[in-house]
This record gives C-alpha cells, sequence and structure tokens, in this order.
C-alpha cells in the first residue's frame, strides 16, 4: 500500500517523539491539504527520521493522529486484532469483566491505540463513537474483529448526532443491576469513568445524610445507601433519569432511605430548608468548559456551586466536587472549592483526590486523555 509521507516543521518534533499521538495542523508542511481525509501517512521529522503513522484529518485543527509509532504497521486486520486484543487483556488485568461487574470501557481512543474511537460494554452489547471521520471509514474492519473478540452479540453506534436509534441496556455493575430505557440518551449510556468514586462514597457514607447533585440515574446514591447512609438526596434536572432512578433504588430496596427529586441542582441547594442539612454533599455537573477559553466562566460556575453545596452542609462535612472538563485542572478545582467554602464561611480542607477509573487509560505524553478530575475536601466552621 503506498502511503504519503508528512515532514514536520522545526519546532513540533519533541511532544511526538515522546509518545503524544496528535500532530497539530501548524506543524505540518504547506502541502498536506492534497491529502484525502482519513488517509494513512507516515509522518517524519525534519531529518528524515520517522515518528510514526497516523490518519489525517482534514479541516481539523488535529492534523494527523497517530496509531503506531512503527512504520511498518499499517491500520489493518492485523493490526486491529492486535490493539483490540491489548485493549481487553488490559480490562481483564483489572479484573473486568466480573460477576460483579460486565460494562465498561472497552476502548479508550487514544489511550488504546485506537484515535477517535469509543467503545463502552454493555454486556453482550457495545456501545459505539467514531469521533473522526478516518475511524468511521475503517468500521468494516474494525466491528467484525470487536464483535469476534468480544463474542458481543451487537454493536450500537451512539457517535454525537450520527448515531443509531438509542437500545434499551441492561448490565451489572458493583453487583447494581441496571436497565435503561432507550430514551435515555447520554453519550453511550452511562458513565463508567466514575466507578472509582463510587467505591469511596460507599466507603464513606455510614450514617451520613448525603446530598448527590447531577446525580443522572443515581449511581451514587445507588453506592451511598448501600455504604450505610441515614438518608440520600438524589436531584438531577431530567425527568427521565430521576424516574429511571427511582426504579433502581426500588429494585435494590432502598427506597425508603433515598429521595429521587427533578429540579436544578443550583436552586434546589439554594433553598432555606436545605441549609446546614448534609454531611456528604456531591456535585458533578455537566462540563462548564468545553472549550479552553470557557476555563474562567467555568472556574467561577464550579466556586458558586461549592459555595451552595458548602451552605448546605453541616460543619465537618465531606464536599466532593468532579469536572469532565480537560480544561478545568486539579489545581482550578481546588481554587474553586477554597473559593465557594470561603464565601460560605467554610474552610476547606483536601483529603482526596480521584480520576478516570483505570478503563479510561492515559498515554504518559498524553495530558489530554486525563479529562475528569475530583476532589473530596473535609469542611469546617471558620
Amino acid at each position: 500500500m503506498t502511503r504519503a509521507e508528512l515532514t514536520l516543521k522545526p519546532g513540533h518534533i519533541r511532544p511526538i517523539w515522546a509518545g503524544h499521538p496528535w500532530i497539530y495542523t501548524q506543524g505540518l508542511p504547506k502541502d498536506h491539504r492534497q491529502l484525502e481525509d482519513g488517509a494513512e501517512v507516515v509522518v517524519r521529522d525534519p531529518k528524515g527520521q520517522p515518528l510514526g503513522v497516523g490518519f489525517y484529518c482534514a479541516d481539523s485543527a488535529i492534523g494527523v493522529r497517530l496509531f503506531t509509532r512503527d512504520i511498518r504497521e499499517h491500520f489493518d486486520d492485523a493490526f486491529v486484532r492486535k490493539t483490540l486484543l491489548a485493549a481487553i487483556n488490559l480490562r481483564l488485568e483489572m479484573g473486568l469483566p466480573c460477576p460483579e461487574t460486565n460494562a465498561y470501557r472497552l476502548i479508550h481512543a487514544e489511550g488504546d491505540r485506537m484515535p477517535g474511537l469509543i467503545v463502552d460494554r454493555f454486556d453482550d452489547t457495545l456501545a459505539v463513537q467514531w469521533n473522526i471521520p478516518a475511524m468511521r471509514q475503517r468500521a468494516d474492519v474494525v466491528e467484525p474483529i470487536l464483535m469476534e473478540l468480544t463474542g458481543a452479540t451487537r454493536i450500537v453506534d451512539r457517535t454525537p448526532k450520527e448515531g443509531d436509534a438509542a437500545v434499551a441496556l441492561a448490565f451489572k455493575e458493583r453487583g447494581f443491576r441496571f436497565e435503561l430505557p432507550p430514551e435515555l440518551n447520554q453519550k453511550t449510556g452511562y458513565y463508567f469513568d466514575q466507578r472509582p468514586l463510587r467505591n469511596l462514597i460507599e466507603s464513606l457514607a455510614q450514617d451520613r445524610d448525603v446530598f448527590d447533585g447531577h446525580s443522572f440515574v443515581g449511581g451514587m446514591s445507588l453506592a451511598a445507601a448501600r455504604g450505610g447512609a441515614r438518608s440520600v438526596t438524589t436531584v438531577d434536572s431530567s425527568g427521565l433519569a430521576i424516574s429511571v432512578a427511582q426504579d433502581l433504588m426500588k429494585r435494590h430496596g432502598y427506597e425508603d432511605r433515598v429521595s429521587a427529586v427533578r429540579a436544578d441542582v443550583k436552586k434546589y441547594l439554594a433553598e432555606e430548608e436545605q441549609a446546614s442539612r448534609y454531611d456528604l454533599v456531591l456535585l458533578d455537573p455537566p462540563p462548564y468548559a468545553p472549550k479552553r477559553g470557557k476555563k474562567n466562566a467555568a472556574n467561577e460556575g464550579y466556586a458558586k456551586l461549592v459555595e451552595l453545596g458548602t451552605r448546605a452542609a453541616r460543619p465537618g462535612a465531606l464536599l466532593v466536587l468532579s469536572s469532565c472538563s480537560a480544561a478545568v485542572s486539579m489545581v482550578d478545582l481546588e481554587r474553586a472549592i477554597a473559593t465557594g467554602a470561603t464565601r460560605a464561611g467554610h474552610y476547606a480542607t483536601v483529603v482526596e483526590r480521584l480520576y478516570q477509573g483505570a478503563d479510561h487509560p492515559v498515554p504518559a505524553a498524553f495530558p489530554e486523555a486525563l479529562y475528569l478530575r475530583t476532589v473530596v475536601a473535609r469542611l469546617s466552621k471558620g
């Protein structure tokens, strides 16, 4: 197979040499626009030394996404099989799947050397997102091998704005049985990246009154209830998500301790009757900074949310804040907690930091893949 070759401009080499899989368009030669979108290209440094092979992405700030450092490799059946097996074996080393959990992130794009491809497994269903044209062009290579290696019975396309009609999903996570209706069309279907936090919340919930904000279908609330919480208040703005949460609580026998409420989280926390009510406050809002230019507004948004959450907390309570905005750093998140808590008359001490689960691997040279951050803080008065 004949492949085009691209020689990068000086000054754009070191990150790629260290293992970063993205080559930005400004580092490409002027004639790169002659290539077809999705073409497989060999990338070299100005001295002619090979840096790897990737997909050319037209009309994108990321001009090439590398999938291998070895220029002898092609994105063919052999490469796909080897790469998918490596991803499957990595999850097996993590204990996934297991009797308690048959749903998890199977392919995490560049984290598994499959640029732009997300695959979440829900028992015998694979929910797939083809997030770059180059990968979708190769679906006929990837899908049969995925089905063969996993034993899945169906693949559902959940690519934003392009995917199939949603389907119902049934699966187990941490021993809980979930049945999500097709109308609940949230990304691939569920937030597997927060599994480490659900484990932690279960260990912290004993004898606490818990607030679970932006709860989706109540995965954190289930964890808190099983962990021995006195009470759990689950709040989300989606009526369908709250309805599913109520069904889940009833199925698992926690309806007497969990109250599921459809409401705007900020407005709910601002109500007078919520003041100093909770011992554990969980805040996991949608991304406030989908783009880097929104970072300052996002930081202020997080601080305001923390202020409201702190006013609803008792002295000595724990407050948990998560951000899935890659542009918001751990330092930004901690500063937002400090600012919001101070405005509410409390002092915040960080006691734990968490990230996305290990089934969402992050290449060492690719910090952009680390998108989920969580801070757990102890609140004290004064």
